[in-house]
């Protein structure tokens, strides 16, 4: 499925199989999950991206060829940070999702809207054993920038999710399974999302711009609504932090210094490090994150994107080719 501009429909195309250079392998995609940063490459709101473009950043792939570090028949996974330069002062430095010259899947390579792709082999995750394919794909990157989030929002024991989607469902399960009382912040009306978290275990769910009946000591958003960073400064108890976990948001607008006073913060998240990869894929089967994915025929692309811009998507959406 090729972007051939910002604002166009992907279209149905026939391509030569890619070839793997040194250090690539050459995967048959198994699954590839939807996040919402395909919408944001998909409708210009990121600039520059390579084009014509395979979109898609959640790839579970079957090693075909190529490389040294896995063998044919691997089951890997391949994250949104597909290369790092490994020499700027954020990769020397172990900070390599800040790098100077990064290159991302499906945004400056092609990536997983595809049935074939190919990628760097040291930016490949294996799979855990015991998740199939299309249940695997969001651990990618909802999982992925998820647990990155709640890692940056520290020990906080009361836990705003606002935005609760694919991210915040994985999210919302670790953080239970640490003991945290969660909070899941929707859109107003939203009865099927807030029954979906607290069926995952959130002691709270209601609309995220009221805040909840509590006084909260992080909250992360996912939803790409700036609007909602005054509404969770709102929620804070003093010395409490806003996560702004998304690739992209609209304009935060204007607040009183007194809701950021009291040593209150407001940070974002960039990316992820292949620490952060292994640590979480590793945390995963113990917890167990369980992924809730809604699995569609690769075909139905614009179908798919359409609904997850609507907010019409429970827990995660899934190409399968």
């Amino acid at each position: 499925m090729v972007l051939d501009a910002p604002g166009r429909r992907l279209e149905l195309r026939t391509l030569p199989t890619p070839e793997p250079a040194a250090g690539e392998v050459l995967l048959r995609v198994l699954a590839c999950g939807v996040c919402r940063t395909d919408l944001h490459v998909l409708d210009g709101e990121l600039e520059h991206p390579k084009l014509p473009l395979v979109l898609g950043h959640q790839i579970v792939g079957e090693v075909l060829e190529g490389g040294t570090r896995f063998a044919a028949g691997d089951r890997v996974g391949v994250p949104w940070l597909g290369a790092t330069c490994g020499t700027c002062r954020y990769c020397t430095a172990g900070r390599e999702n800040l790098c100077d010259a990064p290159r991302f899947t499906g945004y400056d390579v092609d990536g997983g809207f595809a049935e074939q792709a190919v990628a760097d082999e040291r930016f490949c995750f294996p799979i855990p054993v015991g998740y199939p394919d299309a249940q695997a794909a969001p651990l990618l990157c909802a999982g992925l920038i998820g647990y990155r989030s709640l890692r940056l929002a520290g020990d906080a024991a009361a836990l705003g999710l606002y935005g609760f989607g694919a991210a915040a469902h994985i999210v919302c399960q670790v953080a239970v399974a640490q003991g945290r009382e969660v909070y899941a912040g929707t859109r107003a009306g939203d009865d099927d999302a807030q029954r979906f978290a607290q069926s995952l275990g959130a002691v709270w769910a209601g609309d995220a711009m009221e805040g909840p009946p509590a006084e909260l000591d992080a909250v992360i958003v996912f939803a790409p609504d700036g609007a909602l960073v005054p509404a969770a400064l709102a929620a804070l108890r003093k010395g409490g932090s806003v996560v702004c976990a998304g690739i992209h948001m609209s304009d935060i607008p204007a607040f009183p210094y007194e809701a950021l006073w009291g040593e209150r913060l407001i940070r974002s998240v960039a990316n992820l490090t292949r620490a952060d990869g292994d640590e979480f894929l590793a945390l995963a089967p113990t917890v167990p994150v369980r992924t809730e994915v809604e699995v569609s025929p690769l075909a139905d692309a614009n179908e798919v994107l359409d609904r997850l811009r609507r907010g019409d998507v429970r827990g995660a959406a899934v190409l399968v080719p």
